[in-house]
């Protein structure tokens, strides 16, 4: 399996604070990965170097062959990194189909296209129904596929998903779980930041675990959620008399 995405040996420094130390992880064409680990271990800021946010202060990331750690969000994503965000940022005052309007015209300037997209997304995300609501009037599950819709409608080659599955009733995850497979099966990689253990490892392909900004351990889920030192740093001894 080819590596669509590769970060090597990347380091980000705020100030005195570390928060990714020489991290190196790829990701093949056609995965789900699951990058995991306690609150502070760096997650969202490697999320935030892959997808343009800021430059790393180390350390180079390649997309599908290309250098890109210096290459804006924008370009990113017009070359394929399509992401989510843990806290939502839909256009509140906008129209679901809208929103993803917005997605679609990163490929489109042409406006009927633009909503021929939208219309495919929301069909696939789920969302049809509810096309002209406005986003402010989503519940939190459909606002969380609405940022997925968003980000499909800029037809990525990966896409990002910041815990688009936390805070969601086991029904509404598992809608989630189903959608994740769905955008796999249409040959988007997924790399996915995740704290609910139980939904994310039957999900993913491979995880990754950080602690303190560096890679702990990564594997199959099976061995990961076995590793002594990911029970001892992230899972807890409860986990550990469990497995």
């Amino acid at each position: 399996m080819t590596a669509l995405l590769e970060t090597r040996g990347v380091w980000q420094r705020f100030g005195g604070l570390v928060a990714n130390s020489d991290v190196s992880i790829s990701v093949g064409r056609g995965e789900i990965v699951g990058l995991i680990g306690p609150n502070g271990a760096g997650k969202s800021t490697l999320f935030n170097l892959i997808a343009g946010v800021l430059p790393p202060t180390q350390g180079t990331i390649w997309f599908d062959g290309v250098d890109v750690t210096h290459m804006p969000a924008a370009e990113r994503c017009v070359r394929g990194v399509g992401r989510t965000f843990q806290v939502v940022k839909s256009f509140e005052t906008m129209t679901v189909i809208d929103n993803v309007i917005v997605g679609a015209l990163v490929r489109t300037t042409v406006m009927r296209e633009a909503r021929r997209k939208a219309h495919e997304v929301l069909e696939f995300t789920g969302l049809a129904a509810r096309a002209d609501v406005l986003a402010s009037d989503l519940v939190p599950a459909e606002k969380r596929r609405l940022e997925v819709a968003r980000a499909l409608a800029t037809e990525p080659k990966l896409l990002l998903l910041d815990e688009v599955l936390t805070g969601l009733t086991p029904t509404e995850a598992q809608t989630g779980v189903d959608l994740v497979r769905k955008v796999r099966e249409t040959g988007v990689t997924v790399l996915m930041v995740e704290h609910v253990m139980e939904i994310v490892m039957p999900l993913v392909d491979r995880a990754i675990v950080l602690d303190l900004g560096k890679v702990l351990v990564e594997g199959k889920p099976s061995d990961v959620v076995r590793d002594p030192k990911v029970i001892s740093a992230y899972l807890g001894d409860r986990h550990a008399q469990s497995a």
